[in-house]
């Protein structure tokens, strides 16, 4: 089944996944006893270097992702790159945005919008997920649909803070380690919440169907990415997206492509860059990786 939701995962979420209102379970983790090794690239430039390390945002807690080669590397390293901010002036800019652009106007309701023939799968997906009706009734489609997506999320026992870029985030802060940013909290909102209500409304409703098989979705896309599996994570990520073109090309591709000029950038710098962005910006000919190697540039990795 196509699972656009988890795609999203491996994509986007950089943004939302740091919204503790969203993921709050902490439970026996599932994935825990896993001993995951994550593919890691290597680019040597002009003066400086730069590691690339995909994320998964959401992560059962006691996950030892850190292989000896990638421990080696964040030893190396001088500067932290992500692709947004999450400290509390990024979130204080998130919260104002989902309160200005995140619910619907006075006296409208999520599902009085939904066609008859999607009632039941949101119907369903609340039931799901735990949350109260209510306490999506208000939102517009974009914000109800993380709402559920990260509810039942929680209940596989997946939190934001486990996920990668948060730990290695809260590392480079510990370490008082130079930390930049591949975009700002704008730019990733506006990919959330689109202008297009009737677009935002066939995105939600398209999306209703995979809320019933969450697991579905995640489990093989996060056991790909432990094992490093790199055509395999490729094949389920741009598998899923491929159904939703535009997405695909202004979630991934249309990013990869801004996101490349600053790393060359960062080539030309005498330091060594430890950069962690979602999984799916590293697979396949259109990620960052195949872009570089494109360039001209010798990336060392699968």
């Amino acid at each position: 089944m196509k699972n656009k939701i988890a795609a999203l995962l491996f994509s986007l979420l950089g943004l939302f996944a740091f919204t503790s209102a969203f993921a709050q379970a902490q439970l026996k983790p599932a994935l825990a006893a896993l001993q995951p090794h994550p593919s890691l690239w290597h680019v040597k430039g002009e003066a400086g270097e730069v590691y690339l390390l995909g994320s998964v945002h959401v992560l059962p807690s006691g996950v030892n992702w850190r292989t000896p080669e990638i421990s080696r590397a964040l030893s190396r390293s001088d500067i932290f790159v992500f692709e947004v901010p999450e400290d509390e002036a990024s979130l204080a800019q998130l919260n104002a945005l989902i309160q200005a652009k995140g619910f619907l106007p006075a006296g409208e309701s999520l599902r009085a919008k939904l066609h008859a023939a999607s009632l039941a799968d949101y119907d369903a997906a609340v039931k799901t997920s735990g949350l109260a009706p209510a306490s999506v009734e208000r939102e517009r489609p974009w914000l109800a649909g993380l709402q559920l997506m990260f509810a039942q999320i929680a209940k596989l026992n997946f939190s934001a803070k486990d996920g990668v870029d948060s730990v290695l985030m809260m590392d480079a802060a510990k370490d008082h380690k130079q930390m930049r940013y591949l975009e700002t909290i704008d730019e990733q909102f506006a990919l959330l919440a689109p202008d297009d209500p009737v677009l935002e409304l066939q995105e939600f409703e398209s999306g209703l169907k995979d809320m019933a098989d969450i697991a579905g979705g995640i489990d093989p896309m996060v056991k790909a990415w432990s094992d490093g599996n790199q055509a395999e994570l490729d094949r389920l990520i741009n598998g899923d997206l491929d159904e939703f073109p535009q997405a695909r090309k202004e979630l991934l591709d249309d990013r990869n492509k801004k996101w490349v000029p600053k790393l060359e950038a960062m080539l030309k710098e005498k330091h060594v860059f430890f950069v962690t962005v979602g999984a799916g910006h590293l697979t396949g000919s259109l990620g960052v990786p195949a872009l570089l190697r494109k360039d001209g540039y010798k990336v060392d990795g699968p």
